[in-house]
């Protein structure tokens, strides 16, 4: 089994920085891991992952150019480094591994990945 516990989420002001941490632990190997996030009365969203075995990493259209993944292996934390934050990056972020080979692009339910957490808040606010 595999399990990963995010950390770093809060408060912060428009234009502020923040970096969320993803720790995993087990012994299940995964695909990809990254980032879901998910704001009251909306749907839930694939921000970014990073592939295990190449390092290959996919931003979506909302964060692009502002949010950068990265992955210390010695560490097996996943990081995900938020700039330039707006209000509507608001939202519950949770880490998600994924054990399968899952099409993220078409994919929310985190049972079909395989390995989620806890989710961290962040708050974009004046």
């Amino acid at each position: 089994q595999l399990q990963v516990v995010e950390s770093g989420g809060g408060l912060v002001q428009p234009g502020g920085s923040l970096r969320l941490s993803c720790a995993a632990s087990g012994t299940r190997s995964y695909y990809k891991i990254g980032w879901f996030r998910q704001a009251p009365g909306k749907e839930r969203e694939g921000v970014s992952w990073i592939t295990n075995s190449d390092g290959i990493t996919y931003y979506s259209d909302s964060v692009k150019g502002r949010f950068t993944i990265s992955r210390d292996n010695a560490k097996n934390t996943v990081y995900l480094q938020m700039n330039s934050l707006k209000p509507e990056d608001t939202a519950v972020y949770y880490c998600v591994a994924d054990l399968w080979g899952v099409d993220w692009s078409h994919n929310s339910d985190f049972e079909v990945f395989g390995a989620w957490g806890q989710g961290t808040q962040v708050t974009v606010s004046s």
